[in-house]
């Protein structure tokens, strides 16, 4: 017999990126009183790795847990770009009621959709929540419209669009139930959140079902599997049966449980059903995967996760400075790394090419430009290719992936915009003039199409435009789309770049490097204007003479270098070359070094 559970709710906050979750869940922590008074209060605490807060974006989902009148609330902080959509999608396995976050400036974007239609279809309670009411542009009613439509778009239930809506400020903490509300803390949320998200059901005396929606991994205790308990009750030390994804059965004894206080794990010994806990003793488990009763076993369901829409050709590092800057260069090394991301990470497949190449497939450029971040900083040096798409064949046809892809940009820049996405296959699909001056366009594109685009786009609009794309479905392949449009310039000799030969090589084009660096041959030094590559001497150095003019030694005017990050160097390459990366440079070389076997 099922029974609830009320001293639990559940909820996961959802938004596009950037609408303020992760600062919406910092007021929370502080508001309740997690942090004692001689703890330091950080910002945007959640975002706990480096490369989330250099960026300001959450990558990866987490759980914090606070209580309010006596109740535990578990905040699941999900991710707002598709890249991780995976990520999402789990999140909304384990909880009872969503939280859903718009911009009052912005409105509902492509993420928005997306995560709210993962939710609708769950049957999860939403309460939605619209955040920056303080931004001099904020059109709140606008957006509150906005947000009804698409409810009803997503086809949602009459229940579901009866939702309570609230206007915050999370940068302060303030959460108001009108706009004329005088409160000055966000209580108003908390009694929502206990009021409207019901409270986990679930029936004690039955078999122990608990569904595996995430993993860390700890140095001392090894895995550790992050899951909700649905029915039934999980002990300490208890022998438990992990249900796979294949069928089999594999027992084990849980060494460790843990519950989530703020930002601390707190020791358990007896989990009981609604809450969600972290297990250790559980080695090999994945997620989608059941723990559950050893002697009369019960899986769940598992989780279905999205395919891969995109791959790119890791490798190790072969060019003449390979191990001067890297701690960690063989293939061994490379396949080690990726093993252990595959671990925790579930939307990443990884194929051994053979030859020392893996095939590394994703979600989504940034998805793979953050794994290659993470590794280089940990002292890596590898190659990576230029990305491709992974195509299908259905019904005997050539398949390829398409993106719903959504462009904010100044009325004067429209034009560009179009013709740009036309030349790569791009259908547009509706376009809205909010009076304000910026223009949103829909598209649907071939996902190649996308490949370098941004920074295009970026460099058109005069970094005005925002772009956003979510994935769509397949459609048939589309034939050729014409990429970058110029060749490079390469260096035809190894040495050290000079001021001299620089001077006489901007003209013809783009110089990527600074004076004084070392170059290697084969090594792209800049982009040529014209559409073929060119072999060029960047390590000239002037000669000198016995006469002097006065006008011999006038200073020479160099145009700063364009200095590519990760990113743009990947969206930059083409199929005959590779992104060098080491921990503290990125190069751009020729796949074949020698221009005479080029």
């Amino acid at each position: 017999m099922k029974i609830s559970n009320p001293n639990i709710r559940n909820i996961a906050i959802i938004a596009h990126v950037d609408h303020g979750k992760t600062t919406l869940v910092d007021a929370m922590l502080n508001q309740s009183g997690i942090f004692g008074k001689h703890e330091e209060h950080v910002d945007r605490v959640m975002d706990s790795n480096d490369l989330e807060r250099e960026r300001g974006i959450t990558i990866l989902a987490k759980i914090t847990g606070v209580r309010y009148h006596g109740v535990k609330i578990n905040i699941v902080d999900t991710p707002g770009h598709s890249d991780f959509g995976g990520e999402v999608e789990r999140a909304l396995k384990i909880v009872d009621g969503v939280m859903l976050l718009v911009d009052a400036s912005e409105g509902p974007l492509p993420q928005t959709r997306y995560v709210l239609s993962k939710a609708l279809e769950a049957k999860l309670p939403p309460i939605v929540v619209i955040n920056k009411i303080d931004r001099p542009d904020a059109r709140v009613q606008e957006v509150l419209n906005e947000i009804y439509d698409l409810f009803i778009d997503l086809d949602a239930t009459e229940d579901q669009l009866d939702f309570p809506v609230f206007y915050t400020i999370s940068k302060t903490g303030i959460a108001k139930k009108t706009m004329e509300d005088p409160s000055t803390d966000l209580r108003p949320l908390f009694d929502a959140i206990l009021e409207h998200i019901p409270p986990p059901t679930a029936d004690p005396d039955s078999v122990l079902q608990m569904l595996i929606a995430n993993l860390d991994y700890s140095d001392y205790l090894g895995r550790l599997g992050i899951g909700r308990v649905f029915n039934g009750v999980l002990k300490y030390g208890d022998t438990v049966a992990i249900a796979k994804r294949d069928g089999s059965m594999h027992t084990t004894k849980i060494t460790k449980l843990y519950s989530f206080e703020g930002l601390k794990r707190v020791d358990e010994t007896l989990g009981q059903a609604g809450d969600i806990l972290a297990i250790a003793g559980v080695e090999g488990i994945t997620i989608g995967e059941t723990v559950t009763s050893a002697e009369t076993p019960s899986p769940l369901p598992p989780i279905h996760i999205d395919e891969p829409t995109i791959a790119m050709a890791f490798t190790i590092n072969t060019s003449p400075f390979s191990g001067r800057e890297g701690q960690w260069v063989t293939s061994r090394n490379l396949r080690e790394r990726l093993d252990k991301e595959l671990l925790t990470n579930v939307s990443i497949k990884v194929e051994e090419l053979g030859h020392d190449t893996f095939k590394v497939m994703g979600r989504g450029e940034l998805q793979l430009a953050i794994l290659i971040e993470m590794m280089r900083r940990e002292g890596y040096e590898l190659m990576v290719g230029k990305p491709e798409i992974l195509t299908r064949t259905i019904d005997h046809k050539l398949c390829e992936p398409l993106e719903h892809l959504i462009v904010d940009c100044p009325e004067n820049f429209l034009g560009v915009v179009i013709e740009k996405l036309g030349i790569r296959k791009g259908k547009m699909t509706k376009m809205v003039n909010h009076g304000s001056g910026r223009v949103r366009i829909e598209f649907l594109v071939p996902s190649r199409g996308l490949i370098g685009l941004r920074s295009e786009i970026l460099t058109d609009t005069r970094g005005t435009a925002i772009m956003n794309s979510l994935f769509h479905g397949y459609i048939e392949w589309q034939g050729e789309i014409s990429m970058r449009p110029t060749g490079s310039m390469v260096a035809d000799r190894p040495g050290k770049a000079t001021g001299h030969a620089m001077f006489n090589l901007q003209e013809r084009g783009e110089i990527f490097i600074a004076p004084g660096a070392e170059v290697y041959e084969g090594q792209i030094i800049g982009e040529n204007a014209k559409d073929s590559d060119m072999d060029v001497n960047i390590v000239k150095e002037k000669k000198l003479t016995n006469m002097r003019a006065s006008t011999a030694d006038e200073a020479i005017r160099l145009v700063p270098p364009r200095i590519l990050n990760l990113e743009q160097a990947i969206e930059f390459i083409k199929e005959d070359e590779y992104v060098e990366v080491t921990p503290l440079s990125i190069r751009l070389r020729k796949k074949v070094l020698k221009s005479n076997q080029r």
